[in-house]
């Protein structure tokens, strides 16, 4: 889809491009090369790059610092960035990542730059934030929902949340899935593992992503093939402790820390028996669509966005439910099998990056048109009934 001409559109309030952290920033590099190739011209604002490059993959990259403190990191990029789209030459409309981003919507609706607010998560739900960080996410949702033209839900709970407390309807926008057919096995043999004879968890180390859960699960059961836990925790080191104690007392979970080369970590997906899930507070999860897209059986917690994206497949609530769903797995590996072929032939039907990005393109010459939301929802109040989905 390109038709009419060619926009200028700004990404900002991720870490950028490479992507190399998290959903956003893979969202940020997929969408935005698609665009690039479409004739676009896209401004990536970016921070703790290791690159320095001006370009990457047809975008231009704008790098700018920020405090590196955890309750102002993104606050202080964003507003950096927001402050050098309103000085520099103005892009017809901007995507904007994060609901905690939303204080800066006003001042880009002011220079005359249509905004769209990707509202990922409940972010108010993390574990990670004191209650004043709960607080402030709970306060940012309201202020997006009434200063943004549009609001961007990347699965169908959170739109339903936002239509269910504001009212509002959001862009329903699902992150795409990149598909392996293929991963060189010397990546896994190197760390002493063998096709199809492990069990994988990509996860950073918090409690909403039920990774004590799956260690203990699995600690607990009979299972034969061994853990392999890919993660660490920036913020919880207590957490992580637990965790470690787990892994120390059963010699079949391995513990990798976390792993930044992207073959490596394909080839950990493409080979792995099952894939564990346990993040429970997100939307679309990148991970999950990662597992899915290397045809590699789900065992998930068992919430209503895991269940939206995986589909069929395994799903636990507790470290039980996670024995029984291994073990399962293990006696049944032509099932198995088969559950990772139907993933894989979901993701591939269902979560594909071309399509998202031909949303992207129709959501930002809507919004370049005129098109918003903000004459009605920006009266919006949150409902007094509390959403339970």
């Amino acid at each position: 889809m390109n038709g009419g001409r060619g926009l200028s559109v700004a990404m900002i309030g991720t870490r950028g491009v490479p992507a190399a952290y998290g959903g956003f920033e893979t969202a940020v590099e997929e969408i935005g090369r698609r665009l690039a190739a479409r004739g676009h011209r896209v401004l990536v604002y970016t921070r703790g790059s290791e690159s320095s490059g001006r370009e990457y993959l047809g975008m231009e990259i704008v790098h700018l610092p920020a405090v590196p403190v955890k309750q102002v990191e993104t606050l202080s990029h964003t507003g950096l960035s927001t402050v050098h789209a309103l000085a520099a030459r103005r892009p017809d409309v901007a995507f904007v990542f994060n609901a905690a981003n939303s204080p800066f919507l006003p001042l880009l609706r002011a220079r005359g730059i249509p905004t769209a607010l990707h509202m990922d998560g409940l972010e108010w739900r993390r574990s990670k934030w004191g209650p004043r960080g709960r607080a402030y996410y709970r306060w940012a949702e309201l202020f997006g929902v009434r200063h943004a033209d549009a609001l961007i839900a990347d699965a169908p709970g959170i739109a339903d949340y936002y239509r269910h407390q504001f009212g509002i309807a959001a862009e329903l926008i699902r992150y795409g899935a990149p598909i392996l057919d293929f991963a060189a096995d010397g990546g896994i043999h190197g760390l002493g593992l063998e096709p199809q004879g492990y069990h994988l968890v990509v996860a950073r180390f918090e409690p909403e992503n039920h990774v004590r859960e799956i260690v203990e699960g699995y600690a607990a059961s009979d299972a034969r093939l061994p853990l392999v836990v890919v993660g660490s925790a920036p913020y919880s080191a207590d957490y992580t402790r637990r965790i470690q104690a787990i892994g120390e007392g059963d010699s079949r979970i391995r513990l990798l820390g976390g792993v930044y080369d992207q073959l490596l970590l394909d080839a950990l997906y493409f080979h792995a028996f099952t894939y564990l899930h346990g993040h429970s507070v997100g939307g679309t999860n990148p991970s999950l669509l990662r597992a899915m897209g290397a045809g590699t059986p789900v065992i998930a917690f068992d919430v209503g966005f895991n269940r939206e994206t995986a589909g069929d497949g395994w799903f636990f609530s507790d470290g039980d439910g996670v024995s029984r769903a291994v073990l399962a797995a293990e006696t049944d590996p032509e099932g198995a099998a088969a559950a990772g072929r139907a993933a894989r032939d979901r993701a591939a039907a269902e979560f594909d990056w071309d399509a998202v990005a031909d949303r992207y393109e129709s959501l930002a010459r809507r919004l370049a048109a005129g098109d918003s939301i903000h004459r009605t929802a920006r009266r919006a109040r949150r409902s007094p009934l509390e959403w339970t989905g």
